[in-house]
């Protein structure tokens, strides 16, 4: 293989950010992360007590949504939910952008906004993922311009996605791809290396995983953790057994979804 299981364990933001997430599910999700040893979880804010809680000498980190899913909250409020998660155990922050700001072009308040966060979650010792949630964003241009303005704001991610980001289509039904190839690459390329990238959306095994470890992004949102390690744990067994090489699978990314 690769990568040991080890290295991709180690991307995975597990995440348990579903809308009807009740506290049984969350105390599993805790304890598998710990279980697979993955970098994170990403939990909604009213969780961090609970996840700092259970997770407390295992490694695994604790991250909280600030802004989420849609990134309408005013400034002040992301600065105080930043605030309050940091407080609770939080050391990892994913903070939704603004889109309609975006999309307006008024830049200046974007990269105001990211770097408040920033400040108040680095003076806390927690780093920062801002969400660009691109499936709402009509072309490269604007994806380049937050990538520039997210590293003069100093956030220490840039993430392709929420894993909610529906869009309507003229058919009236919702559509949702996530995380790209095109994005990451994109992404990627117009960051310096001080600014890592985070998939997020539509990588849900093995191969898509390792796919996005190839083009340089270094954490991953999945729900589909345990199916993805296992899955590596059943190859790597094999090729064990059988040291033949055998023709790698075609990975599969942009398809939407956690």
């Amino acid at each position: 293989m690769k990568y040991t299981c080890s290295e991709l364990a180690r991307m995975i933001d597990h995440s348990l950010l579903h809308p009807t997430l009740t506290d049984r599910e969350l105390i599993a999700g805790c304890k598998l992360a710990a279980q697979y040893q993955v970098a994170s979880v990403c939990i909604k804010p009213y969780a961090v007590k609970l996840a700092a809680k259970l997770l407390k000498g295992t490694g695994v980190k604790v991250g909280a949504v600030v802004g989420f899913p849609h990134g309408s909250s005013a400034t002040a409020v992301k600065r105080y939910e930043t605030e309050v998660a940091c407080r609770d155990g939080a050391t990892e922050i994913d903070m939704v952008i603004n889109l309609g700001k975006a999309l307006s072009g008024d830049w200046r308040y974007v990269e105001q906004e990211v770097r408040t966060v920033v400040r108040e979650a680095h003076k806390r010792g927690a780093i920062v993922k801002v969400i660009f949630e691109n499936d709402f964003l009509p072309d490269d241009a604007i994806k380049r311009k937050l990538c520039r303005l997210c590293e003069r704001a100093g956030a220490d991610f840039v993430k392709t996605s929420t894993g909610y980001g529906f869009v309507k289509g003229p058919d009236g039904k919702y559509a949702y791809r996530g995380a790209t190839e095109h994005d990451l690459k994109l992404m990627r390329a117009t960051c310096s290396k001080k600014v890592q990238v985070k998939a997020a959306g539509g990588v849900r095994d093995l191969d898509a995983l390792i796919r996005v470890r190839d083009m340089g992004t270094t954490r991953c949102g999945a729900t589909a953790t345990a199916a993805m390690l296992d899955e590596y744990r059943r190859r790597s067994a094999e090729e064990e057994a059988k040291p033949a090489a055998t023709a790698a699978k075609a990975a599969s990314l942009g398809t939407g979804g956690y």
